[in-house]
């Protein structure tokens, strides 16, 4: 997955775009919008943290809601310790000291989003997601999705985008307050199996090709597996797995030159048709327009 370049007509990425990551989709539009917009998205993006990633800042110019898809770290905001793990939701703005740090032996994967106007606050305090709190939504994938559809809106740098990645923030802010709502599940013995499966498949989804295999390797039975991604997810282990692959294969398509077949082969599938179809049952475009509508 590479970093987004803006046009040559763009000024420079934003200074607080941290350069200690793997890999990195990001977005900016207007950093500096009318002073008294009501809501305005400013940048946004998922970076994948290298071992040694670390923030420290005093404050920040705008509103920020950031969420982590997977690995860990630490988080401080103001004199506030928390832990980060999939599914942890945190906010900070003008005047919250904010100190993150990668977990160097499973950096977090995380997606951010910031904004300001004078309804950001509304915003936040309608997502339980005040400046300088922390949240936990469930199932830990739960916002990924639109996280993902505000980074493709962003990058498509459209006038008309602006408008759009405002209303697709008001629609994470609400989701986030009905994930949080239904997070009463955790720490009993099923839930924390679930986790630990979906972090296997997580980690090992590049060579993982079925569920009997994924149930082996956890070591737990393949029915019961799929209860308790039943009971704890909206997708099968199997679902699951194909569309971490398929995630994989988007970024892959975003680097010019290389060819579906041979992307379709890394992604391990031997017959091209099977991937476009597979990929057009997660993306609902074929690799090829995905492609064209970067």
């Amino acid at each position: 997955m590479s970093r987004t370049q803006p046009p040559k007509s763009a000024p420079p990425a934003p200074e607080f775009f941290s350069p200690q990551v793997s890999a990195a989709r990001r977005f900016y539009l207007n950093l500096n919008p009318p002073r008294h917009t009501p809501l305005a998205v400013v940048s946004g993006g998922c970076e994948h943290c290298a071992p040694d990633y670390e923030i420290h800042r005093a404050t920040f110019p705008f509103y920020s809601i950031e969420y982590v898809v997977r690995g860990a770290g630490s988080l401080k905001l103001d004199s506030h310790h928390h832990e980060l793990r999939p599914g942890t939701v945190f906010s900070y703005g003008p005047g919250v000291r904010q100190d993150i740090h990668a977990d160097p032996n499973d950096p977090p994967v995380k997606y951010f989003v910031d904004f300001t106007g004078k309804k950001s606050l509304e915003l936040l305090c309608q997502s339980h997601v005040r400046p300088g709190t922390v949240s936990q939504v469930f199932p830990a994938n739960e916002i990924q999705n639109l996280f993902d559809e505000l980074i493709r809106c962003g990058q498509r740098s459209l006038p008309k985008n602006g408008g759009l990645c405002e209303k697709l923030l008001e629609c994470l802010g609400m989701k986030i307050a009905e994930a949080r709502a239904t997070a009463g599940a955790g720490g009993t013995l099923a839930f924390t199996t679930y986790q630990q499966c979906r972090r296997y498949i997580e980690g090992h989804f590049p060579r993982l090709k079925t569920l009997r295999q994924i149930a082996q390797e956890c070591h737990v039975d393949g029915a019961y597996l799929c209860r308790l991604f039943q009971k704890f997810d909206h997708q099968t282990p199997y679902q699951f797995l194909i569309r971490l692959k398929m995630s994989q294969a988007a970024e892959w398509l975003l680097q010019p030159g290389t060819p579906v077949k041979q992307i379709a082969e890394r992604a391990g599938f031997g017959d091209q048709f099977h991937f476009s179809r597979v990929f057009k049952s997660v993306f609902g475009v074929a690799p090829d327009t995905f492609r064209r509508l970067r």
